[in-house]
């Protein structure tokens, strides 16, 4: 049976794991952002908004515009609706998502499909009939 693991950790491991010792595991973009937290109040003011609702109902999907929080190690398990600019997607924690954005899993912008040409777009498509 194959068994989830970030960085050759397992779950116990990052239930013991210090905030120092997973700031050294991620890359440096997203270690500067939490090091920076300090200074950017609305990050805090969610890093704690997550911690309080977690203690009270840890089931309750927490919505958020925040796409740009790092993903934390004491959120394993809890549910976020991210924002993509039009709704919001659901957003379950897990292991391989440790260290990365939140944004990246509620996608922005959707996938094209185009359709054939339309009539007067090519020169063939002029003796095309419309019915």
């Amino acid at each position: 049976m194959k068994k989830d693991m970030w960085k050759g950790m397992d779950d116990e491991t990052i239930g013991s794991l210090t905030y120092d010792d997973f700031l050294k595991r991620i890359n440096s973009r997203n270690r500067r952002t939490l090091l920076r937290m300090k200074t950017n109040p609305r990050l805090k003011k969610f890093v704690e908004t997550v911690r309080e609702i977690k203690k009270t109902n840890p089931k309750k999907l927490i919505k958020t515009q925040i796409r740009d929080a790092v993903i934390l190690p004491e959120w394993l398990g809890l549910s976020f609706a991210v924002h993509n600019g039009k709704e919001y997607k659901k957003v379950d924690i897990t292991l391989n998502k440790l260290g990365r954005r939140l944004g990246e899993f509620s996608h922005s912008t959707g996938r094209v499909l185009h359709s054939g040409p339309g009539v007067g777009a090519t020169r063939g498509s002029k003796f095309v009939p419309l019915k």
